[in-house]
């Protein structure tokens, strides 16, 4: 019997993920002059508003009002009509150093015994729906809203005449909502139902200050922001897919735009935001499981991060190894120790025959070095490669190699230039070992 499921997506425009992004960027502002950095920094943005708080043992010194304003004005609130913007917002900050009793459970003198930073269950998923490994509806998701960005900063589609210039009505705050029929196997059908809600100038004013005139003004912008979506931005997405992702877009999928009608008041002036508030958004879709540990601003001493990550590295290559369909895999850890507690796999009934949940779950601690330590190592997360994974998603991207300079007016080096690679939990660099290592046991068996 087929059923519906739904994942949603949000801008970076979006206040929590405005939080995420400040966060990770004074992350990596700290390993950039000190990969050592052990940090946990939080985020509350709000009308005119940033505060930061959290804690942080560093050799390095961050000028904070710098890196968050120039982010700030980077994700597109630039000016005093949106009444948070990064010229001149307030700022506080209440960031301390780490606590003693944390940090003596961490650091050994032997760094390959490094403990982990917090105690914590930590999951990662894989499924073979799309050709990133990711759930369909959650890889749309971020799809249209990635898409909508890229609109909102060419400037030259989804656009009206302000002061006698062709410009984007588009602002920078927007949600998305993906619905998918999958029949009884888990495989996708076709599309369901697609909601974008984007934030919008007011691009329509009204003839007279009536509430009828209002009214007109506002149905006149949903018309065109509702065209402006099946016209422009739903193909330039779709056009993007595979051919057989292309196929599921049959006629007749429900599409809701900005369904309140309008969306002028948006980003931290009308919701307050918080770093680590969209961990489903970051991770699955609501697809596997989450161990609950937001991401954002914390160093890859905190496994809630760097496990997590390993777990989706895991799962994805045995995905693609042939190992299973579908996979989660847990683990978990204590606070101060190297190994972790336990290593569980579900594959929801999709394993290759002749293996078993359990035999897949045995083989995982031989094949990857599951120690805090062997994680940041493997999956070199001691380079600033945070601030990327703040928005649409930390799974499922493209792994890649980025040239990145960081300025400081307080550091010896006044900048410091390198090539950092990221989403390199997204490689397939195991799948052939992991291949290899089951059709080996398979034929033992």
């Amino acid at each position: 019997m087929s059923y519906l499921f739904t994942s949603e997506s949000v801008s970076e425009g979006h206040p929590d993920k405005v939080a995420d992004q400040i966060s990770d960027a004074l992350l990596d502002q700290f390993l950039a002059f000190d990969p050592t950095s052990k940090v946990a920094v939080e985020t509350m943005v709000t009308t005119g508003q940033v505060m930061v708080a959290g804690e942080v043992t560093s050799d390095a010194y961050v000028d904070v009002p710098v890196v968050i304003r120039d982010l700030i004005n980077r994700i597109g609130y630039n000016r005093g009509a949106f009444r948070f913007d990064g010229d001149s917002c307030g700022i506080l900050s209440a960031i301390h150093e780490q606590s003693p009793d944390i940090k003596r459970g961490v650091e050994r003198d032997v760094p390959a015994e490094q403990g982990a930073g917090d105690q914590g269950m930590m999951f990662g998923y894989a499924c073979d729906e799309t050709e990133n490994y990711m759930p369909l509806t959650l890889d749309l998701s971020h799809r249209l809203l990635r898409e909508l960005a890229d609109i909102r900063r060419e400037g030259k589609e989804m656009t009206y005449y302000r002061k006698g210039k062709l410009t984007t009505y588009l602002r920078p705050d927007a949600k998305s909502q993906v619905t998918v029929e999958y029949d009884d196997q888990g495989r996708p059908l076709r599309i369901d139902t697609i909601v974008i809600s984007t934030q919008h100038d007011e691009f329509v004013l009204p003839l007279d200050d009536t509430p009828e005139a209002q009214a007109a003004a506002d149905k006149e912008m949903l018309e065109q922001i509702r065209r402006d979506v099946q016209e422009v931005l739903l193909p330039r997405v779709i056009a993007t897919l595979p051919e057989a992702t292309q196929a599921l877009f049959k006629e007749g999928y429900k599409l809701y735009v900005n369904p309140t009608g309008k969306f002028v008041l948006g980003g931290p002036h009308a919701d307050t935001g918080l770093t680590g508030r969209k961990i489903i958004v970051d991770t699955y879709g609501g697809r596997g499981a989450h161990g609950g540990g937001a991401f954002s601003g914390k160093d890859p001493s905190k496994v809630d991060r760097s496990a997590a990550y390993a777990m989706r590295h895991i799962a994805k290559n045995l995905v693609a190894a042939g190992v299973a369909r579908q996979v989660l895999v847990q683990v978990s850890y204590a606070i101060g120790k190297a190994e972790p507690i336990n290593i569980f796999v579900n594959t929801y009934g999709t394993a290759r025959p002749g293996l078993t949940d359990r035999q897949i779950a045995d083989a995982i601690p031989q094949i990857f070095d599951l120690t805090p330590a062997g994680i940041e190592k493997r999956l070199k997360l001691r380079q600033p490669i945070y601030l990327e994974t703040a928005t649409y998603g930390h799974m499922g991207r493209k792994p890649e190699i980025l040239h990145k300079v960081f300025h400081s007016k307080y550091a010896d080096e006044k900048a410091v230039e390198m090539d950092v690679e990221l989403f390199t939990w997204e490689k397939l660099d195991y799948a052939e070992r992991l291949r290899d290592f089951f059709n080996k046991l398979i034929s033992e068996s």
